[in-house]
């Protein structure tokens, strides 16, 4: 019959196997964050840019791989937003700018969450971590012939 040692050990180790999980997971969610954080404050500077350009101004747009192509830029105070599902609305310079400024602060607060989250898990993976080598420390004392 297991000891009241034993049982804690395994309940320590399978709770630490969740909470390692749920630390990766946050850690990806953080990570997506992030990707939104960059491709938003991109987006922010290319606005600020664009302030500054006047009507039939040229352009070098990027396309990805470190490759641009020529624009005219036809009409410098109208830019197409995704609002989401695929769907795109003309708006000004300036509410585009809001627009993208509040979607940052918003990838802001929910990095800041996840942060404490991904912090109160580790924080909890190493309490059980300590008891658990407590434990086991203990369980080897008791049974010096078991390899814990």
């Amino acid at each position: 019959m297991a000891s009241k040692v034993e049982e804690e050990l395994r309940r320590l180790s399978v709770e630490m196997r969740i909470l390692e999980q749920t630390a990766e997971t946050l850690q990806a969610r953080m990570n997506m964050i992030n990707a939104v954080i960059t491709d938003l404050t991109y987006a922010n500077i290319t606005l600020e840019g664009l302030e500054k350009q006047k009507e039939n101004a040229e352009l070098l747009i990027p396309i990805g791989g470190n490759s641009y192509i020529k624009a005219r830029l036809e009409t410098p105070d109208k830019v197409t937003v995704g609002i989401g599902s695929g769907v795109s609305v003309e708006k000004t310079l300036q509410e585009a700018k809001d627009i993208i400024k509040k979607r940052l602060e918003d990838m802001e607060k929910n990095r800041a969450s996840l942060q404490q989250q991904f912090s109160q898990v580790v924080e909890r993976i190493n309490e059980d971590r300590a008891r658990f080598e407590e434990l086991a420390a203990e369980l080897r004392k008791e049974n010096p012939s078991k390899n814990v």
